[in-house]
C-alpha cells in the first residue's frame, strides 16, 4: 500500500512544463527553436493545446458557386449576378443579390419591394425562393449558387419555391489541429496525429476562441 501511495503522489506532483506560442497566417506552421528544446529521454512527455485563436474566414462562396441568373420578363432577357467571394449566411446572400438587382433597375418601386427574396426555413433546414411576377431564376449554370441553397439544376418560376435539399451553407465541418510529433488519436477508426478538433462558435468574420485544458 505504501508503494502505491508513493506512486500516486509522484504522478500527482506538479510536472515541469513550458508553453510554445505560434502565430502564422498560413494553415501550416513550421518553426525552428533557438536555443533547441532538450528533452530528457528517460521521461515521458505529453502535448496539449491550451488556447487557439482564429478568425472565421473560410469562404463558402467562390468562383465555382457564385452565379445567380434571373430574368425579369419571363425569359426574354437574362441577367447574371456574380457574387463576390466571401463567407455568407443566407441573409447575406439575399441582401447582396437584392442590392445588385436594384442597381440594375429590377426593383418594384410601386410597392417598394424586391422581386426576388431568399430566406431560410429553419424548420426544414431548406431555403425558400420567393419569385415575383414575370421573373424567372435559372439554376442550370455550371457555377450556380444552387449547390449552396439546396436547389436542383432547374429554372424556377414565380411564386413560393422551397429547395429540394437542405442548404449547404457551411463549407467547413470541423477544424483540426495536428502535430507530426504526436500519435494515439483516432479518426474514423484510423490513427492520425490530431491534437484538437473543433467547429467555430461565431459567425463569419468574427474571431473564434477555443481553449482546451491540459
Amino acid at each position: 500500500m505504501e508503494k502505491l501511495l508513493e506512486k500516486i503522489a509522484l504522478n500527482t506532483e506538479p510536472k515541469e512544463s513550458f508553453c510554445i506560442l505560434l502565430s502564422e497566417r498560413s494553415t501550416r506552421i513550421r518553426t525552428k527553436f533557438y536555443p533547441l528544446i532538450e528533452l530528457d529521454k528517460d521521461k515521458k512527455y505529453e502535448m496539449a493545446v491550451v488556447n487557439l485563436e482564429t478568425y472565421h474566414s473560410f469562404p463558402n462562396i467562390e468562383s465555382t458557386n457564385n452565379n445567380f441568373k434571373y430574368s425579369p420578363d419571363f425569359g426574354d432577357t437574362w441577367f447574371n449576378i456574380n457574387i463576390p467571394e466571401g463567407s455568407y449566411e443566407i441573409v447575406d446572400l439575399n441582401e447582396t443579390i437584392q442590392r445588385l438587382m436594384k442597381e440594375d433597375g429590377h426593383y418594384n418601386t410601386a410597392e417598394n419591394a424586391y422581386n426576388i427574396t431568399i430566406q431560410a426555413n429553419n424548420n426544414t433546414l431548406k431555403s425558400v425562393l420567393d419569385i415575383g411576377a414575370k421573373y424567372l431564376v435559372d439554376f442550370t449554370t455550371e457555377n450556380s449558387i444552387r449547390s449552396v441553397l439546396g436547389f436542383k439544376s432547374l429554372v424556377y418560376t414565380p411564386g413560393y419555391n422551397e429547395s429540394e435539399n437542405i442548404v449547404n451553407i457551411v463549407s467547413v465541418n470541423s477544424l483540426r489541429v495536428t502535430s507530426d510529433i504526436i500519435g494515439s488519436s483516432y479518426s474514423n477508426g484510423s490513427t492520425e496525429n490530431i491534437i484538437y478538433s473543433f467547429f467555430p462558435n461565431v459567425g463569419p468574420g468574427y474571431k473564434s476562441l477555443k481553449s482546451q485544458l491540459i
